[in-house]
């Protein structure tokens, strides 16, 4: 079982007036096999968190540590983090010209990895993951991302989780810009990877609704950076029962 560790993190970002504090303090831990969802009003911290993890150069940690079985997470490049285990599928998948998506994605196995994969195994497993999450063959030979709707990019990172097979995934409001059958398609890519690895995955979302279909063991709302309240599943139905308003004083609402 494998262990991931936010203690007291706070993090600022620097904007034209000066150092911003986002985060005022998150403390979280996930196990291998969890499902924690994120939930909070827009400007909470959410997004921040997940790329804060990741190593998004944009965010400063000032204090606290993540720590994933016990090694400095925050002392990793970026590709390190990548290899310990840690997956970010983004809420605004990037464009990579000149790239295809076999090419990205057998490149990207093989970094993490540190051994490029057998290619007649590699072939029939991409083939395999882009057919259970529905996606054209065709799509293995264009660019990544190249001309891709929203819910083709949102497709395309899922597929990499199940072909990269990490630890952790921080899935950043896969959910946005998706129709009800694109979610159900991604969802059940998130469950097959998580089942089939054992990862523990932290899913930040605005909405319940891909809560029907991705059950969270965990639940945590933000509100102005802090973790404000927790609990398991129901956290969320009352959430949509409710909204956000009673985490908010009348300056925030």
């Amino acid at each position: 079982m494998s262990t991931l560790e936010i203690k007291d993190l706070h993090v600022s970002v620097t904007t034209e007036d000066g150092a911003k504090e986002i985060l005022r303090g998150v403390t979280l831990t996930i196990n291998s096999g969890e499902t924690h969802a994120i939930m909070g009003p827009n400007g909470s911290g959410k997004s921040t968190l997940a790329y804060s993890i990741a190593g998004h150069p944009k965010y400063t940690i000032t204090s606290g540590t993540v720590t994933l079985d016990g090694e400095d997470v925050l002392a990793m490049s970026v590709d390190e983090r990548a290899r310990a285990g840690v997956f970010l599928a983004m809420q605004y998948p990037v464009e990579v010209p000149g790239v295809s998506m076999s090419n990205f994605l057998r490149t990207a196995k093989t970094a993490v990895d540190g051994e490029a994969p057998k290619l007649r195994t590699w072939v029939k497993d991409m083939k395999q993951a882009m057919e259970n999450l529905r996606m054209d063959p065709s799509f293995a030979e264009r660019n990544v991302n190249e001309g891709f709707s929203g819910g083709e990019k949102k497709r395309h990172e899922i597929l990499q989780m199940e072909l990269l097979r990490p630890k952790f995934a921080v899935l950043d409001e896969t959910d946005s810009g998706l129709d009800v059958d694109a979610l159900r398609v991604v969802s059940e890519g998130v469950n097959r990877a998580k089942e089939a690895t054992g990862s523990g995955v932290l899913l930040i979302t605005h909405y319940t609704r891909i809560l029907r279909y991705i059950r969270p063991d965990f639940v945590h709302v933000f509100v102005d950076g802090r973790i404000a309240e927790e609990g398991g599943p129901e956290l969320a139905e009352r959430l949509e029962a409710e909204g956000y308003d009673r985490f908010l004083t009348p300056a925030q609402g």
